[in-house]
């Protein structure tokens, strides 16, 4: 991972008010603050805090949280990063006390940062969350508390105590609990302890408190005596069996101890903790605490009697003592004895009687349910995953030390394989698949086929040209050997503007499958009701657009062997009419297919995984009500979610060398472009008639003239023609023109391909002329106006003639979708002002198949408003995403007129054109 440069160290931005923030994780591992709607609103002082750490440098952030915030109240996802911090920051007072100028505190363990990146709340890039990704950031806080205690000249404790009052936890001072066997009366001992310095390994060694009071007698000491027994007599003042020992002065010597004075310790034990006190208990309990009785539910021990997420699985119920279960008679026992520490087999559990019992009492309901109904595999699902979604007692389940749901046999092996693709059996698609699949891709195959054949939904996720397609292409032909007995054809629904790729694709890639399209650019009418009376019985799929489930009633009434959404991102809205017909489709399973991950939107998650498991996530209303009660949850308040959805998601990213490693590089740059005189003069003439037009306009009035002057600004900055509409689109009054000579000149000679894109479907015919001209051979257009049944075509051309030197295409209607890897240039000749718009038109090229690195042109007018806004976009002290993601234009119509003259003013020095 690589490290941003850290800027000079600032006081903090001047903030008023609530402010949204929310933590990001950038593709590069770069942990950064970004101001979004979708945050929680943070105090206007905390945020200020924030954001001027933040600006010093990730380390600086961390260790405000981490230290400094600790006691705050945060939303999740940056509770989340408090606590990563905090982490480290508790580990730092364990080092020895000589030592903690230099503070630096190991490295977690992989199984720690394992179960770390497991926690990561939903928030923008969680996806690139990694323990290598975590560990820089560990180390990253490591240097930044190493130099900022060093350069604080204070102790550790007095460091941390001047950013928290809580740090002064820091123990001294333990407290020993240890069996004493054979002594029926007093079964446990106690002694308290305290730490003068640090032995072999860095652990600590143990004196008897008493010998405290001998060590540091006499006036000299005193100070340090004091300090040493803070802790105690703040767990004194918490609790009244330890001021009792302090009075009596039997603290200070071992001590026989009953087991209800073991168990007033142990319920002791987050007090003393909190005091700064550090409780010992005997090795053997494992979580520090003497083993409790649990009601043990077993989940799918063998398979269930059908498939799919109504599939009915068996429900076993059991009392066990970790792990070894319980006869009746011990379980009475139990029942019947006192709550504290009671010994059963010869070893000490703690007992909590009530608790026990109102465990049994609501297992056994869920088993009388699942007796009487049977537990579906999606209950079973939410059961193991903690997720209490819904409202039957099947899901409302309290989870509890005292009560757990496991995996059986062949539910166990089942989420293993899910879990674990890599693993699972060889899938062949056979000679029909006219391509080799890449590993991944097979691993891809065999996980789509286990979820399919399992009637389960499966959100084939990866990253944005890894060859989604060609996996589903691989499972249908897998299908198709079995489609004889089943009877049924697949459905797939993708955007209108993809029809043709996608019978682009399966006639290139697998020409054996009989595809029918139900959309009127590709079959006619007529054709189409002859298919569908014949029962398409001769048809493996059928291909139709979001748009035609409208239209044509029949699709949503016939079964389907799969029903696979591509762009499923497209049913995020619920309440959409388009979302509503995907959701009556009829399938024995579901595959939905997006380049964007769905862990991060809750809603965008809920709405796909209701077409994919109906059920699984409750309904609307139940998912709400189950986020909200996640998030007001103190530890990995996300995590049931994760392991809820797990199962049925996949997503690789083609930035992971482990996933692809011959993929080539892209290289993004800035291609600077001057005005040319006229332009120069038509853009000052229209920021001042902006200027004398906004004194004389306000509301509805103002907006609608600030957004006509943001798209007259940038249709200036193309070329004066495109504003005037004189058709002229001479080279010379451009500075974009001429810029984009010499990239199409230079792409030309190397004999690589260019595409160019534009926001202005008017301009896509003069930049392609223009081109033409300039190498001598003309190339194709593709905008919104291109007929669909046409773009296949156009596509097909681009791929595979030699002698076509670019494309030239409209951002909206070529920004998705497209498989253009024959062009290794991207031009942006004016900017969306959205980077993960330009990104989707970018990765037409960028993708499976590209053999060559794909170099990147950005446009932008100097001294103009473009080179504003392209560095609001690349600043650290970006606006919020909303501006960037569909509503810049809207969002800049808000500002005041001296905000909004100062974006548009034109810098004649930086942007004349050279000569």
């Amino acid at each position: 991972m690589t490290t941003s440069p850290k800027p000079p160290a600032v006081s903090g931005p001047t903030i008023v008010g609530p402010v949204r923030l929310a933590p990001v994780l950038t593709p590069h591992g770069h942990l950064i603050l970004q101001e979004t709607d979708d945050a929680a609103a943070l105090e206007s002082e905390l945020a200020r805090r924030l954001m001027r750490e933040f600006t010093r440098s990730v380390g600086h952030g961390l260790l405000q949280m981490g230290a400094s915030e600790v006691g705050t109240a945060l939303p999740a996802a940056l509770a989340y990063w408090r606590d990563f911090a905090a982490r480290y920051i508790a580990a730092a007072c364990g080092v020895p006390q000589d030592d903690r100028r230099r503070a630096r505190v190991a490295v977690l363990e992989s199984v720690e940062l394992a179960e770390l990146v497991l926690a990561v709340p939903p928030m923008r890039g969680a996806e690139y969350a990694s323990p290598e990704v975590l560990a820089a950031l560990w180390d990253e806080l490591a240097q930044v508390f190493e130099s900022e205690l060093v350069r604080s000249k204070l102790p550790l404790q007095e460091f941390l105590n001047a950013r928290h009052a809580a740090w002064n936890v820091v123990g001294r001072v333990h407290f020993h609990l240890a069996e004493n066997r054979g002594d029926s009366d007093a079964p446990f001992a106690f002694m308290a302890t305290y730490t003068s310095r640090l032995g072999a390994q860095a652990k600590p060694q143990h004196r008897p408190l008493g010998e405290a009071l001998r060590e540091y007698a006499g006036t000299v000491h005193r100070e340090r005596l004091l300090s040493l027994l803070v802790p105690v007599q703040r767990a004194s003042a918490a609790r009244d069996w330890v001021r009792e020992l302090v009075d009596s002065g039997e603290l200070y010597h071992p001590l026989r101890w009953s087991a209800a004075q073991a168990y007033a310790m142990i319920q002791s034990i987050p007090e003393l903790e909190s005091a700064g006190v550090v409780v010992r208990v005997p090795a053997a309990w494992r979580t520090r605490r003497p083993p409790r009785p649990q009601v043990v539910a077993r989940i799918g021990g063998r398979a269930p009697s059908g498939l799919g997420a109504d599939a009915l699985m068996d429900f076993e119920l059991s009392v066990a003592v970790e792990g070894e279960p319980l006869s009746k008679a011990e379980i009475e026992s139990l029942l019947a004895a006192s709550d504290g520490l009671v010994l059963l087999r010869g070893q000490w559990v703690q007992l909590s009687r009530d608790e026990l019992a109102r465990m049994l009492v609501e297992f056994k309901k869920i088993e009388r349910l699942a007796a009487l109904e049977g537990l579906t595999f999606a209950k079973a699902m939410q059961l193991l995953a903690g997720a209490g979604v819904g409202s039957d007692n099947a899901s409302e389940l309290p989870s509890t030390e005292a009560a757990r749901v496991v995996a059986g046999p062949w539910l166990e092996e089942t989420l293993t394989r899910l879990r674990s693709p890599e693993g699972l059996a060889e899938v062949d698609p056979g000679t029909g698949l006219h391509t080799q699949l890449r590993v991944y891709q097979q691993t891809g195959l065999r996980w789509l086929h286990l979820l399919t054949e399992l009637g389960l939904g499966a959100c084939l996720a990866d990253d944005m040209g890894l060859g989604k397609t060609i996996q589903v292409l691989a499972l249908l032909l897998v299908g198709k050997a079995r489609r004889r007995a089943s009877k049924s054809a697949s459905l797939l629904v993708a955007p209108a503007s993809l029809l043709a790729n996608w019978c682009s694709e399966i006639e290139r890639f697998a020409p054996s499958l009989r595809v029918v399209v139900a959309h009127s650019a590709f079959t006619p009418v007529d054709e189409l009701e002859r298919a569908v009376a014949g029962g398409l019985s001769d048809t493996d799929l059928v291909i139709t657009s979001y748009g035609s489930l409208l239209r044509m009633p029949w699709l949503t009434t016939q079964h389907w062997r799969l029903a696979i959404l591509d762009e499923a991102q497209a049913i995020k809205n619920p309440a959409a009419r388009q979302t509503r017909a995907v959701k009556q489709l009829r399938a024995s399973a579901r595959v939905a297919l997006t380049g964007t991950p769905v862990e991060n939107r809750l809603g965008d998650l809920w709405s796909i995984f209701d077409f994919l498991n109906p059920g699984l996530l409750g309904t609307a209303n139940e998912f709400t009500l189950f986020a909200k009660k996640l998030a007001a949850r103190s530890e990995n308040p996300y995590r049931p979610l994760r392991e809820l959805v797990k199962p049925y998601i996949l997503r690789r990213l083609k930035t992971d060398k482990s996933v692809i490693s011959d993929l080539p590089d892209k290289v993004e740059m800035n291609a600077w472009c001057a005005l040319s005189r006229r332009q120069a003069a038509l853009y000052a003439e229209s920021v001042r008639a902006l200027e004398a037009g906004l004194g004389a306009a306000d509301g509805m009035k103002r907006r609608g003239l600030v957004l006509a002057f943001l798209t007259r600004f940038k249709q200036i900055c193309n070329h004066p023609s495109q504003w005037l509409g004189d058709g002229g689109w001479q080279e010379a009054e451009s500075g974009k023109l001429v810029r984009l000579r010499e990239v199409a000149e230079t792409a030309d000679a190397r004999q690589e391909k260019l595409l160019v894109f534009t926001q202005f479907r008017e301009a896509t015919e003069p930049v392609a002329q223009f081109l033409g001209g300039v190498l001598g051979r003309a190339g194709l257009v593709l905008h919104g106006g291109t007929p669909v049944a046409k773009r296949r075509d156009l596509v097909r051309r681009f791929q595979d003639d030699e002698t076509v030197p670019f494309m030239v295409l409209s951002l909206k209607a070529g920004g998705t979708g497209l498989n253009l890897t024959a062009a290794s240039h991207v031009v942006h000749f004016d900017r969306w002002w959205n980077p993960a718009v330009e990104d989707q038109a970018t990765d037409r090229a960028f993708r499976i198949g590209q053999t060559r690195k794909v170099l990147v042109h950005k446009f932008v007018c100097r001294g103009t408003l473009e080179e504003r806004i392209d560095d609001l976009i690349n600043s650290k002290r970006q606006l919020t995403r909303e501006l960037f993601e569909g509503g810049a234009e809207a969002k800049l119509t808000e500002m005041s007129d001296r905000e909004l003259m100062a974006l548009v003013t034109l810098d004649h020095r930086s942007a004349a054109l050279e000569a």
